[in-house]
């Protein structure tokens, strides 16, 4: 067991100093240890809590598996706070410790019922996987019950909102990153990701890297392509990376900047509601299925693994299910 989290750890910390890959530099670090027995050194007279040291563990793991950072962030703020609170080794906590903690939760942080199951969500995670590892026998989340979550259907940008949120953009950044947004229907963390080079611009097409690591091709349609180019031609830097900041030094723009730049738009445009990055995605794949793509296009185009969650974008337009139900109910 305690070879494993070398390894783990080993992985961990080349991946933070040199860029590897973790298919092929695993056998090499497990080769080398075969013929080694690994115990763990006695810092301590009394362990008081390994929760702490297996939510290292289960990050790094999940690091590998290609989650983002900022997932990853989450992830240890959510298990942190509760190492924090149920302070036990991983084999002792039960499911009335985790129930206990939620209740404590609920009390003071007063959430809805949705973060209440992504908070139980994480925890279920991070259980499975001390059991996948053999840390405990089994996980005390597991048959803890997910609350009831109400689906809210978020409304995509009609086309009129569109326009007027393009008429609102005052610079060549602004323009180009909100078509690029709309018209790749890319997640946040993967136009951040996104190099000059990347663009293929004879077929306009460029891959990003989404969730798990996973690549797949995406489009920019040709007003798109006018405005990043626009955008381009009118740099002075030779920053490889397709959104940088304005002023010196030029660096890759961060995510929250991209997210402040789209909500600053969409208040300038004076709209009644908050515009965001993912709002774009949704509103893109809205117009494919209105416009007549499949589900199961849509679902590559935008990475989905699960096809219910681009079912989602074909129950948004109501009114072409009554345009439907008058024309074959008679």
């Amino acid at each position: 067991m305690y070879k494993n989290e070398v390894i783990i750890r080993l992985l961990d910390s080349l991946a933070h100093k040199l860029p590897i890959d973790y298919d092929k530099t695993r056998p090499i670090i497990e080769n080398i240890l075969y013929d080694y027995q690994i115990s763990k050194a006695e810092t301590a007279l009394t362990v008081i809590s390994d929760l702490k040291e297996k939510i290292f563990l289960y990050l790094a793991c999940r690091r590998q598996d290609g989650l983002s950072e900022e997932t990853l962030k989450n992830y240890q703020y959510r298990l942190t706070r509760f190492a924090n609170t149920v302070q036990k080794n991983v084999e002792d906590i039960t499911s009335m410790d985790i129930r206990k903690y939620l209740m404590l939760y609920q009390q003071h942080v007063k959430p809805c019922n949705a973060t209440l199951a992504g908070e139980l969500s994480g925890l279920k995670s991070f259980f499975t996987w001390l059991e996948d590892q053999d840390y405990i026998n089994k996980s005390p989340a597991k048959k803890i019950p997910q609350p009831k979550v109400e689906k809210r259907l978020r409304k995509p940008l009609s086309p009129e909102e569109l326009e007027v949120i393009r008429d609102t953009c005052k610079t060549y950044r602004e323009r180009a990153m909100l078509e690029c947004f709309y018209s790749t229907g890319g997640r946040l963390d993967e136009i951040e990701k996104l190099n000059k080079d990347d663009i293929n611009w004879q077929d306009l097409s460029l891959n990003v890297i989404g969730k798990g690591n996973k690549e797949r091709q995406v489009y920019i349609s040709p007003k798109a392509k006018v405005h990043i180019r626009k955008y381009i031609l009118s740099r002075t830097d030779e920053t490889d990376a397709l959104f940088v900041t304005q002023r010196r030094p030029y660096r890759r723009l961060g995510h929250r900047a991209m997210e402040k730049e789209i909500a600053k738009i969409g208040e300038r445009a004076g709209l009644s509601r908050n515009i965001f990055p993912h709002l774009l995605r949704h509103t893109v794949a809205t117009d494919m299925l209105n416009n007549g793509a499949d589900l199961v296009t849509v679902q590559n185009y935008l990475g989905h693994e699960d096809p219910a969650t681009t079912q989602v974008y074909a129950k948004l337009n109501k009114e072409d299910v009554k345009i439907a139900h008058r024309k074959f109910v008679q």
